[in-house]
């Protein structure tokens, strides 16, 4: 294979640009970022793929300004793989399509049994990929050759392998359906940050009181600044498992919290001035977390039939309806419809328990037209049928 070479300039990228304007077809991108090794999830490398035009690599933070890229391929369709991962580190750079064909979420929904890249290469038009580079630093440079091939053959063949799924989603009759999916996923909006971040801190369950909770919670704080400031991985600087041990040893000293073992990681020592500080920091705040954080009202399934065996009923029904429509139409069911909302309809459902208004309930929570036309009707069967008293049993013989 010919070797790869980077573009790390303005010049080089307008020139790339105008090779690719001039290329037939949609464009394939994808993207390589540093997760597990930097703190922020920008991207580190830019692939690019057109017919007539070829594979361009781009170093989004030696260029910095993607103005003509995306006024080069601003108006066609990007193809990319699992486009959810992606699309937000290429907006941070400026880069937005205008429509999207995504080559993982279409063989979801055709029923492909393996959906990474290199499975569904293989599948559709029969070329073996090496991932040996997938979890790699790409913030590194300069980039190894290696992985420069590895970067580019994520993109070559990506125009191809979408060709084929474009005819398998026809013969399917799911074009339509792969259409609005690969909407949703192109506008779907970031998720809000949560309120409290720190609380997913792996082993936080161990621990008890609300003290112990705020001395978690600052040292989550400082390490989330410190790693911030230096733009490297949280977990790398300190992993979770030591700041839990760290508030677990309850140190009485800068020296003792020194002392514990389990508190490990690059900066556990280099910085034990700032983790004591947030530890004193912690140990001083008036403003205590609660114990646990109220759920947003709706409880784990297994208690519904204490809490609400209508609900349950509901839910106990409609589900196996729902996973038998997904087989049939040889999809996952989470495709064809989320189980978080068939859960909020079970637990709360429309006065008129029909298919218009189970309808309008999914599409509430945001169930494509095409999920609400193929369930609606099926869920509403099975809340009627949920309704059913048993048949009464005859008396017995006196």
């Amino acid at each position: 294979m010919a070797e790869f070479v980077v573009i790390d300039d303005l010049a080089g990228l307008i020139d790339a640009a105008a090779v690719l304007a001039a290329g037939e077809g949609p464009v394939a991108v994808d993207v390589e970022r540093a997760s597990g090794f930097r703190y922020s999830q920008r991207a580190y490398l830019i692939q690019v793929y057109r017919r007539g035009a070829g594979v361009f690599l781009f170093d989004p933070p030696a260029i910095g300004d993607f103005t003509a890229l995306q006024e080069a391929i601003g108006d066609e369709e990007w193809v990319l793989h699992a486009a959810s991962q992606d699309l937000p580190s290429l907006r941070e750079e400026g880069l937005e399509p205008p429509v999207i064909f995504d080559t993982e979420l279409a063989a979801r929904l055709l029923g492909h049994e393996k959906v990474g890249l290199g499975a569904v290469v293989e599948d559709t038009i029969g070329i073996t990929l090496a991932k040996a580079h997938s979890a790699s630093d790409w913030s590194t440079r300069p980039l190894p050759q290696p992985w420069l091939e590895y970067a580019a053959l994520d993109v070559l063949h990506l125009v191809d392998v979408r060709d084929v799924l474009v005819a398998e989603l026809a013969e399917s009759d799911k074009t339509d359906v792969a259409r609005q999916e690969f909407e949703a996923v192109r506008t779907r909006p970031l998720k809000p940050p949560r309120e409290e971040p720190w609380r997913r801190l792996s082993g936080l369950h161990t621990v008890r009181g609300r003290r112990a909770l705020a001395v978690a919670r600052a040292l989550w704080t400082s390490r989330e600044e410190y790693a911030q400031e230096v733009d490297v991985s949280p977990g790398r600087l300190v992993p979770d498992r030591a700041l839990v041990a760290a508030v677990l040893a309850d140190p009485a000293t800068k020296q003792d919290l020194a002392r514990v073992k389990e508190f490990t990681g690059r900066a556990s020592r280099s910085q034990l001035d700032r983790w004591w500080a947030a530890i004193e920091a912690g140990r001083a705040d008036p403003a205590l977390p609660v114990e646990r954080t109220p759920g947003d009202g709706m409880p784990p399934p297994r208690a519904w039939a204490d809490r609400n065996p209508a609900a349950d009923a509901r839910l106990k029904a409609a589900r196996p309806k729902v996973e038998q429509l997904a087989l049939d139409l040889r999809m996952p069911t989470e495709n064809l419809l989320t189980p978080d909302t068939l859960r909020r309809v079970a637990w709360t459902p429309p006065e008129a328990v029909d298919a218009a208004s189970i309808g309008s309930a999914l599409e509430a929570h945001g169930a494509r037209p095409w999920q609400v036309e193929r369930t609606a009707h099926v869920i509403s069967d099975a809340f009627v049928g949920s309704l059913q008293e048993p048949a009464d049993t005859p008396e017995s013989a006196s």
